[in-house]
């Protein structure tokens, strides 16, 4: 590197960070979760603002490789860290209702995708056509767990009756969505052997039935003594990075690799060793996201927006939304839950956030969406997370009744505005 691309690097670097917090920022001040702020400093960096030409003075074409690489690590750290934020105790006593509404909140959005990937057939043209199809459903089903969590933590919901089957249900929903996704980009050919891709099963199968238990071995050891020291944490994310490496290296995306390593961290130990894992990825992945966001937002042009545009996002919108919402909620009803509830879990399960955009960037890679595409489904992203908050406020602004799997009798709990 020369030292004026050192120089500019280091430039785009502190402004990416400063633009993202303090948009972040300004979000939280209107009620929204800092994602979207975030989300929008990277598109207003990209090439719609000023016909493109604060994008092309601010990362050349020989800086962006060097912030893809970093975004590329803030992403794997990032699954690593959704991984571990799955929590397995909190499906207990809530399989029954978490299973349905997360069948709902999957399979009702997906099947009108289908349907909406066949109408985008009309004006896009992509080499694989069925896993196109496939794609734009699994797009428009997606539910962001960590933004979730965050709204719920934000609005004093997170230990509420709602909060807890909100979680797990968005949980059962992000394991069958990156479960989809390994399937749909599979079926590409992953870019060389299937033999290649057939190595996933005897992956997962190792992580889960070996280094799951010695890492649990590692915790027990002198109780859990080891695992108090800031190795401990590196160790889990170079385990992260390198199980990417290896996912990428069968021809999968290396965020499955991430993921999967993250869900088998044993979080049955400790409470505080794990929480300390958590805030670590936090602080690393806080520094090296808005990167990512910045490296999403220079792929989106929003330019040549017409009427053709207009007709595409409205037809997006409306399967996203109306999906996500009314699959969920007659799901959570038919199990007895009952209105307003159903209502407010619906509105929260069509959070998307900065899990949209990974599906998107892999969609993006594989060839499946073209950048006008893209670009509509980024704003779509954006739109739906910040529906949450106006949404979750009007379902759930008063007390409510939710179902407690804990205790016999019924537990009210009041959402308070923020």
């Amino acid at each position: 590197m020369t030292s004026h691309q050192v120089a500019l690097f280091l430039f785009d670097l502190a402004l990416i960070l400063v633009l993202a917090q303090g948009l972040g920022h300004l979000a939280t001040k209107i009620g929204q979760p800092p994602v979207v702020g975030e989300i929008l400093a990277g598109v207003l960096l990209g090439p719609t603002l000023l016909d493109g030409k604060v994008s092309r003075a601010l990362f050349p074409a020989d800086i962006q490789p060097l912030l893809g690489a970093l975004a590329n690590v803030g992403v794997a750290l990032f699954m690593f860290g959704v991984g571990l934020e799955i929590e397995r105790q909190v499906l207990r006593g809530r399989g029954r209702i978490a299973a349905a509404a997360g069948l709902g909140s999957t399979a009702v959005p997906f099947l009108l995708g289908i349907g909406l990937g066949y109408f985008l057939l009309t004006r896009h043209d992509p080499d694989k056509k069925a896993a196109f199809v496939v794609f734009i459903g699994l797009a428009v089903s997606v539910t962001a767990f960590p933004v979730l969590a965050r709204i719920l933590t934000d609005r004093k919901l997170a230990k509420t009756p709602l909060g807890g089957l909100a979680l797990a249900t968005a949980a059962i929903v992000d394991i069958v969505a990156w479960t989809a996704l390994a399937g749909v980009q599979a079926s590409l050919g992953a870019g060389g052997g299937a033999w290649r891709v057939a190595l996933m099963v005897p992956f997962a199968l190792a992580l889960v039935f070996a280094v799951r238990p010695w890492l649990k071995m590692r915790l027990r050891r002198g109780d859990g003594s080891a695992a108090r020291t800031p190795w401990w944490s590196a160790q889990m994310l170079i385990g992260a990075l390198l199980c990417g490496a290896a996912t990428e290296a069968m021809g999968m995306h290396y965020i499955f690799g991430a993921f999967l390593f993250g869900v088998i961290v044993p979080n049955d130990r400790s409470e505080r060793l794990r929480g300390d894992l958590m805030q670590h990825t936090r602080t690393v992945t806080s520094v090296l996201l808005p990167v990512y966001f910045v490296v999403a937002g220079l792929k989106v042009d929003l330019r040549g927006f017409g009427w053709a545009q207009t007709a595409e996002l409205g037809a997006v919108m409306v399967v996203a939304v109306a999906g996500k919402f009314g699959g969920t909620y007659l799901a959570a009803r038919l199990t007895g839950l009952p209105g307003r509830p159903s209502a407010a879990l619906a509105a929260l399960m069509n959070t998307r956030g900065l899990t949209e955009l990974v599906i998107l960037g892999v969609g993006l890679q594989s060839g499946l969406l073209d950048g006008d595409l893209y670009s509509l489904l980024v704003v779509m992203a954006l739109v739906t997370t910040a529906m949450t908050g106006p949404l979750l406020i009007r379902t759930y602004a008063k007390p409510v009744i939710v179902p407690d799997p804990a205790p016999r009798e019924p537990v009210a709990s009041t959402a308070r505005q923020p």
